[in-house]
This record gives structure tokens, sequence and C-alpha cells, in this order.
């Protein structure tokens, strides 16, 4: 059972603000592309489709970042997705942002499922329940996790 899914991320220029480092909203860009990611190849379930035919989005609505450490063009980091909560309607993820062994940024997000045909919260389709099943937090790793 997978707890994490992880992605190398280069750092462009394009991501970069004139003092040469990340400018902190592309980090966002970067954790959407790895739920994006994660959908699609950690979860199995296709994420262009789940938004264009099934209609079923999935925006934040709590976000907590912390950044730690400018990253600049040419490094590589690894964003690292841990799934900490499955509620009826929502999810929590905590995304890590690193180079070697130090920190550059975390997120800490609340994603909540919602019927984008009228924009109201819907309970986790079974099909995607039953995927996040398969990241679920052990027991002993949440609480590692929160340390």
């Amino acid at each position: 059972m997978n707890t994490t899914f992880e992605r190398p991320v280069r750092i462009r220029f394009s991501h970069c603000d004139p003092a040469g480092i990340v400018f902190f909203p592309q980090y966002l860009v970067m954790t959407n592309a790895l739920v994006e990611d994660w959908f699609n190849e950690g979860l199995q379930i296709d994420y262009a489709q789940m938004i264009a035919q099934r209609r079923v989005g999935l925006p934040i609505v709590k976000l907590d970042c912390e950044f730690s450490r400018p990253s600049q063009m040419g490094e590589t980091i690894t964003l690292s997705l841990a799934l900490t909560k499955i509620g009826r309607r929502s999810i929590s993820i905590d995304i890590l942002g690193y180079c070697g062994d130090e920190t550059r940024f975390r997120a800490k997000q609340v994603l909540v499922t919602t019927s984008l045909e009228n924009g109201t919260s819907i309970d986790i389709p079974a099909d995607i329940a039953s995927a996040l099943a398969t990241f679920a937090p052990q027991p002993e790793s949440i609480e590692a996790h929160r340390s």
C-alpha cells in the first residue's frame, strides 16, 4: 500500500521572480499539477475525465503554506504528497517540497469534491473513495506525520 506520491520538479525560468528564486504562487501551480499526477498515476483516476465528463471538481477550500528556504532556477526539487484525512466530501493532504534533505516548503490543503454543474459540495464518488483508501494513512504513520 502506497502512503505517499512523489514527483521531481525541475525549477524553470518561468517559476522564478526577478530575484532568481521561485515566486511563491508558483508552488501552488506545482502542487496542483502534483495532485493531477497523483490522480492519474497514483489513484488511476483520469483527472481530465473527472473534470470534463464527470463534472467533479476538487477545489482547495483551506490552505496553509510554510516557506522554509528559496529554490532557484536549475534545481530539481521533490514534491511529496501524503493523504492525511479522508472525509465524506473532502480530503486533507500534506505536500512537502524538498531538495536533498532540505525542506523548501510545505503546504497543507483541504480539497472538497464539488459538482461543477452547480458549484456545491458532493460526496466523494465511490470509485474515487476506493482509490483514495489505497493511500490512507496507517494509524502509526499519522502520529509520526504530525511530529
